[in-house]
């Protein structure tokens, strides 16, 4: 008798991945990802009740590996002038992956038409906005947030790849829009 493979809910998504990798959010289905993880339909549904579940869970467990990132730099960004800023600043300055980057647009397609993603998009910008309002000169560092996302989504879409020397400047150039930014009074 053969052994029965036990299958994980981290190996379903690693599938899920794989198949958005593949195909796009629009290529993801129960059935390719039962195919792409050699399990049946049904495995995949008792974890994932729908398509939009399964989406919805690939999509928490890639945002809570960015907020476990995000948190590890600010932790490592105490000492900066302002650590919520300073260590998303930091935790952008690396290299985007295409399973990232394929997860990121799957985030896209499902947040035109799930609202349940719209207000977790919402509440992790709102959260963001919260952080840079906490420290000293929230106007400057609200600015210099601005800057980072859309250095950041530009990278993470595709849109454009800058060179490590140029990510570089472009990071520090952000950085200086807080520490040369006015004085607020």
């Amino acid at each position: 008798m053969g052994r029965t493979r036990k299958i994980k809910k981290d190996d379903i998504l690693d599938a899920a991945e794989r198949v958005v990798v593949k195909l796009g959010a629009s290529g993801l289905s129960i059935d390719a990802v039962a195919q792409e993880a050699g399990v049946s339909k049904s495995t995949v549904v008792y974890d994932h009740k729908s398509k939009s579940a399964l989406l919805e869970a690939l999509i928490d467990r890639r945002m809570n590996m960015e907020l476990e990132r995000q948190s590890a730099a600010v932790e490592a960004a105490a000492d900066a002038p302002h650590p919520e800023l300073f260590g998303r600043i930091t935790a952008a300055s690396r290299v985007v992956d295409d399973t990232e980057r394929a997860v990121a647009l799957a985030v896209c397609a499902s947040v035109s038409s799930e609202e349940k993603m719209q207000q977790r998009m919402r509440k992790w910008t709102t959260d963001d906005l919260k952080a840079m309002a906490s420290g000293p000169k929230p106007q400057a560092a609200l600015m210099s947030y601005l800057a980072l996302s859309g250095f950041f989504i530009t990278e993470l879409f595709g849109f454009h790849q800058w060179s490590p020397e140029d990510q570089s400047r472009i990071l520090e150039g952000v950085r200086m829009i807080y520490t040369s930014y006015p004085e607020e009074t």
